[in-house]
């Protein structure tokens, strides 16, 4: 099978049991072989509900029905199947979860997850840029790029890139609002966390952080003087300062160093009144 397989080839069409019955028989495994050799799974994860009985497994062969995911735990080490392919057979696209996520806008501001199921599927990247494009001038990606290439996402994984956190600004967080409005999504250095008192030279200059409280997470500029970390509003957000005892009840998790956000709605200036946070003791 090649590395850069189909969605369809990784799912083939017919019912789920049927699927699991041929690849049970393609590997020579009798329905009372997976009872016994699903006994030795359990038995080395210490838990008895890795163990699928023979007419568990004459069940799930027969009937459209989700095994549990102990059960699907040992399917998959059974048939030597990736277990993100097992879920297809279901109709569960792991791949998916950060597409359902952008479409729950939740209010508080927390961290994202990043994670990459599928690491056989391919991404597109740039492989040639135009030799006449100015980088000086703002241009569409698309016009820039000569030839475009593709590599399996498991080599860029793999590659000595460096990471990043990622968090969304909650749909009530208007702390740096209108510079950074609710809903945005940003990139987070966690690799930076000293706190710099360099204000800069302006509004856009300035350190915005990342940071985790007793409960939730906060971002925005910050000040701190001895042991008392104060959160930073935007002047015109309607917000207020925010102080923390530091390290006590505030961590720095990073230093924000990108933004995506929507420039087309307006946030409800409702939420603009809500009361803030008082400061922890």
């Amino acid at each position: 099978m090649s590395r850069g397989r189909s969605l369809q080839s990784r799912n083939p069409p017919g019912p789920p049991g049927q699927r699991l019955k041929a690849l049970r028989e393609a590997l020579g495994i009798s329905g009372r072989d997976v009872q016994t050799h699903s006994r030795l799974i359990a038995r080395s994860q210490g838990n008895q509900r890795y163990c699928i009985s023979h007419s568990s497994l004459v069940e799930i062969e027969n009937s459209t029905r989700v095994p549990s995911v102990h059960k699907l735990f040992t399917l998959s080490a059974l048939y030597r199947i990736n277990f993100v392919d097992l879920l297809l057979f279901f109709g569960i696209d792991l791949d998916q979860i950060n597409t359902a996520r952008l479409a729950v806008k939740l209010p508080k501001t927390h961290l994202v997850p990043s994670e990459i199921y599928d690491t056989e599927r391919r991404v597109s990247f740039p492989a040639r840029f135009d030799p006449g494009t100015r980088i000086e001038e703002t241009d569409l990606l698309s016009r820039m790029v000569q030839t475009w290439g593709e590599i399996p996402i498991a080599f860029v994984q793999n590659l000595a890139l460096r990471k990043y956190l990622y968090g969304f600004i909650g749909m009530d967080d208007y702390t740096l609002y209108p510079m950074i409005r609710p809903g945005a999504f940003i990139q987070i250095d966690d690799q930076d966390t000293k706190i710099d008192p360099d204000p800069g030279e302006n509004e856009f200059e300035r350190p915005i952080y990342f940071f985790q409280l007793r409960e939730g997470y906060a971002y925005g500029w910050c000040e701190l003087e001895g042991k008392v970390l104060s959160i930073i509003p935007h002047q015109m957000s309607g917000r207020k300062t925010r102080q923390f005892n530091y390290p006590d009840d505030i961590d720095v998790v990073g230093r924000v160093v990108a933004v995506a956000m929507s420039l087309r709605r307006k946030p409800a200036r409702s939420s603009l009144s809500r009361p803030d946070t008082k400061r922890i003791q």
